[in-house]
């Protein structure tokens, strides 16, 4: 058994509730090697924002569990060497799909987890998600639940379809489960295709898909609800265009990806949401530094010269989302 606190990591607990009071979320950012996790560690003491480390199980069977510990020690480290006195970092299981991931998790330095039971029946998401809560409480490990299906491909996470979160459900969903977060649904969806262009209108002047609008009256009806209680966004990523766009300059084929956009999730950071997940917007900004630098330079062979400019992105891109989007800068 090894503790979070052991690796200096922290809960959500504290920091949810300190961002719902202050109107801002945290950022949770996906990662799967080093790269990544250097440039969301350089991000966040940059601009002293709290921020979520998050690991899908895809995630963790390629990185390797014991590593990802390990990685997860060094970031704190991390932290501390560029200048941040005391990181707030939560290292988090996305989308948990099983008792016995989360509990393993939570044995091994996770210090926040995700049951994602949201395709089950109802009564069948409450006891799989109690569970969860039960065990992981026993370390002070917070666990965030689902209620609502979200649209779209993600690692492992796949739904055709969407399904709006009950807002008639989330007092019961809460009450008797126990959990610390609850993530809903309200027209966010996974990937780089969140909506087919039959879903969206197009710029009359640009050609870009404009996405439909978030349902920001189910959410509200939520806060309504569950006054005080920590909401989390799933699929929020906005697609950046043109990072988009520089993967299809430079080989890519990524004909009408689209996202949230930004000024949506800035209004939503603003109520009781307090995390908001963002991951292919990563993968979006590295894949662009990549491609454009090996096609710049056909000669360079060393992981090192093309990844540096990846992480150099990804890391332009984290800031952004901190500071303009999330408002979470200068919290920690």
């Amino acid at each position: 058994m090894v503790s979070y606190k052991e690796l200096g990591l922290v809960n959500t607990r504290d920091m949810f509730a300190k961002a719902v009071k202050g109107g801002y979320a945290i950022p949770a950012f996906n990662f799967n090697n080093m790269e990544q996790l250097q440039a969301i560690v350089m991000a966040a003491a940059e601009t002293k924002s709290p921020v979520i480390l998050q690991v899908s199980k895809g995630a963790r069977k390629y990185a390797n569990a014991t590593l990802l510990r390990y990685m997860a020690e060094g970031a704190v480290a991390y932290a501390k060497e560029l200048g941040w006195e005391n990181p707030q970092i939560v290292l988090h299981l996305d989308h948990g799909d099983s008792f016995e991931t989360c509990k393993d998790c939570v044995d091994t330095g996770f210090s926040s987890v995700m049951i994602d039971a949201s395709h089950l029946p109802y009564e069948e998401n409450i006891a799989l998600t109690k569970k969860v809560v039960e065990y992981a409480h026993q370390f002070d490990v917070t666990v965030e639940a689902e209620l609502g299906v979200l649209a779209g491909v993600e690692d492992e996470v796949s739904a055709a379809e969407s399904h709006y979160t009950k807002p008639e459900e989330v007092i019961d969903f809460a009450t008797r489960t126990g959990c610390d977060s609850l993530a809903i649904s309200i027209g966010t969806s996974h990937g780089a295709y969140k909506f087919t262009p039959e879903q969206c209108t197009r710029d009359p002047k640009t050609g870009k898909l404009v996405p439909p609008p978030l349902a920001f009256d189910v959410l509200h009806e939520i806060e309504a609800k569950l006054p005080g209680f920590p909401i989390v966004l799933h699929g929020s990523s906005s697609v950046p265009q043109d990072e988009v766009d520089t993967i299809n300059a430079f080989g890519g084929k990524l004909p009408d990806a689209v996202g949230i956009p930004e000024e949506q999730l800035r209004e939503a950071s603003k109520s009781a949401v307090c995390k908001i997940n963002i991951d292919s917007d990563s993968r979006l900004a590295m894949t662009a530094a990549v491609r454009k630098h090996l096609a710049e330079n056909p000669s360079h062979f060393d992981p090192r010269q093309y990844l540096t400019p990846a992480r150099d992105n990804m890391k332009k891109m984290y800031i952004h989302k901190i500071v303009e989007v999330l408002g979470s800068n200068d919290q920690a």
